[in-house]
């Protein structure tokens, strides 16, 4: 961890990563200043914009220094780099790594194991992983590969409905394999409010009544 300390205050800033320019270290003839809350200040000197930030108890950050000349924000740069890390782990909590299953099988697989490999690779895609699905041919089996390719695409028109196929049965070596991925869930629409009447309909609508 790195501790700055800046002979001007009392504060200690305990930075994680050092990502930008602050304080003392800037040292630019002339920024452009935003305040604490977003207010444009101007050009001026560093100097100058580093008085402003000590008089609010505050740090002067340098947030664009490719702007000419380049922008300064004054703030709380130990809080800015604790809610940067914050929204950094629960970025990554909620990041979903997606897996390749693997679901292999022969060309003369029978019904129930195909069923089991089935639902089991429809749970997978459920869940947001992509699958392979394999068929492996030995010996004689090579003459026959149509077998396979024949199963492979019925396993995967039995995905149709949650998943794509992404490339058609391909065989490579011995395996003749296809990948299948989770088609994206799109969220139902809401229904549509109803329009209230005009004030000629409703009218109509009393006399009508009447």
């Amino acid at each position: 961890m790195l501790c700055i300390r800046a002979f001007y205050s009392r504060r200690c800033l305990t930075i994680a990563n050092l990502a930008h320019q602050i304080n003392e270290e800037i040292t630019d003839k002339e920024v452009r200043l935003i305040g604490s809350e977003g207010e444009q200040l101007g050009i001026m000197s560093a100097d100058e914009a580093l008085k402003i930030a000590i008089e609010h108890d505050l740090d002067l950050v340098k947030i664009a220094p490719g702007s000419n000349p380049p922008v300064c924000r004054v703030m709380d740069y130990g809080k800015y780099r604790f809610e940067q890390t914050k929204k950094e782990k629960e970025a990554k909590k909620n990041q979903r790594i997606i897996e390749v299953k693997e679901i292999r099988m022969s060309p003369g697989i029978d019904t129930n194991d195909f069923n089991t490999k089935l639902k089991n690779a429809q749970k997978f895609l459920s869940d947001g992983d992509r699958v392979k699905v394999s068929v492996r041919f030995r010996g004689r089996e090579m003459a026959h590969t149509d077998i396979g390719e024949v199963l492979l695409r019925d396993f995967a028109d039995k995905c149709a409905e949650i998943a794509n196929l992404d490339k058609a049965p391909k065989l490579e070596g011995r395996n003749m394999s296809i990948f299948l991925s989770p088609k994206p869930v799109t969220p139902p629409k809401k229904p549509a409010k109803p329009k209230a009447p005009k004030p000629a309909q409703a009218e109509e609508t009393k006399e009508s009544a009447e």
